[in-house]
């Protein structure tokens, strides 16, 4: 089973960006989705898929505990 993660988008350069998942930080494409700093972003294999309402990020991430 494959999951996607949501991340605070931290720094963008062209179509990457760095992400926060909760303290740890990884670069992702952001070439499918139009965001900006501070935005939240369900990742997947490498790639933000989706842009995120911040309250459904929070119900997420009480299921990731």
């Amino acid at each position: 089973m494959c999951l996607a993660i949501p991340a605070k988008i931290i720094k963008i350069n062209d179509q990457l960006a760095i992400v926060d998942f909760q303290g740890v930080q990884k670069e992702v494409n952001i070439s499918l989705v139009d965001v900006k700093i501070g935005d939240y972003v369900m990742v997947h294999a490498g790639f933000a898929i989706e842009k995120m309402e911040k309250d459904n990020v929070k119900e997420i991430k009480k299921y990731l505990k």
